[in-house]
């Protein structure tokens, strides 16, 4: 088996629509045997880059490749990678299990593949069903279980959540964990930080079509310190922290006399408080989650990131 096997590589991706660039000089790794999370704000070029790695865009510039092949130039794409970009591609009158058999012949598959799928994503009771009847999120596990008739090595998932009640998201989080854990290469692009953090090992942020950062979520969350501050003299300590501000770090008012900094260790903190004449009534450093290093990234590398609860790309 090759090295490259599973392995999905973007590199040098660029791509524009008139005046806008939508994609600008991208590159990053999503390794076998892992889900990587890819994020960013509305905007931020995420849905295009998929579209460029699927061949449904043709980029100006760079490459995007799944086991060393560009998908158009795969053997047989749909036994090699899976893919949802959107759950809402089905006959209305059509049963789940008829629109996954239509597949199965097109592809070649026994048409027993589509009942095992439907058991596998938790339809198998509503399979006979017209899909004019499922929810949004009995659409998206059927779509889900189209991207997996192949048995595909690779997985590529445009906000597999959406739609999904809390119980369906905990299935689906163990669901993607056990692919990952057989080998199998899982980008997921989702909105929904707190989810992704329960469930991504790795993250690629992207903003204004560039690389913000790539790495664990521990390599993340060391990089990007977060500290509480209790103090009777809020406002002064903002406008002694105002210059880090301006340097990138995040500052919240989260009360009346307490604040929350993003990007700045505690003794840095202390020492600016101290040098202020500010009287520090606490003082505790905690490790940011996804969502605080998300938002700190995307506005350092320059634009105001929209809310993590606003759906879009």
């Amino acid at each position: 088996m090759s090295d490259d096997a599973g392995r999905i590589v973007a590199s040098g991706l660029t791509k524009a629509f008139g005046a806008v660039k939508a994609v600008d000089d991208l590159s990053f790794t999503v390794e076998p045997g892992s889900i990587t999370g890819f994020l960013g704000p509305n905007g931020a070029g995420k849905t295009t880059t998929l579209r460029m790695l699927l061949g449904l865009v043709t980029p100006d510039a760079g490459s995007a490749t799944i086991g060393g092949h560009s998908y158009a130039g795969l053997p047989a794409p749909s036994d090699e990678v899976g893919a949802v970009l959107e759950a809402s591609s089905f006959h209305p009158a059509r049963s789940g299990r008829n629109h996954l058999r239509i597949y199965c012949t097109v592809n070649g598959y026994p048409r027993r593949r589509a009942d095992e799928v439907l058991d596998l994503v938790g339809l198998a009771g509503a399979g006979r069903r017209p899909v004019r009847g499922y929810s949004l999120g009995m659409q998206q596990r059927l779509a889900l279980a189209g991207a997996l008739l192949g048995d595909p090595a690779v997985l590529v998932l445009d906000e597999p959540a959406n739609g999904l009640d809390p119980e369906g998201i905990a299935w689906l989080r163990r669901l993607l964990r056990e692919l990952a854990g057989q080998g199998r290469t899982v980008l997921v692009s989702s909105h929904l930080l707190s989810e992704v953090q329960q469930l991504v090992d790795h993250v690629v942020i992207v903003n204004k079509g560039r690389l913000v950062r790539q790495g664990t979520l521990a390599e993340l969350a060391d990089r990007q310190d977060t500290v509480r501050v209790r103090t009777p003299h809020a406002d002064h300590l903002l406008t002694a922290l105002a210059p880090a501000g301006a340097n990138g770090a995040r500052i919240e008012r989260t009360g009346r006399d307490t604040l929350r900094i993003t990007g700045m260790r505690a003794d840095r903190v202390g020492d600016l408080a101290f040098t202020a004449g500010v009287r520090l009534h606490g003082l505790v450093p905690e490790s940011g989650g996804l969502e605080d290093v998300f938002f700190a990234l995307t506005a350092e590398a320059g634009q105001e990131p929209a809310p993590a609860h606003r759906e879009g790309h």
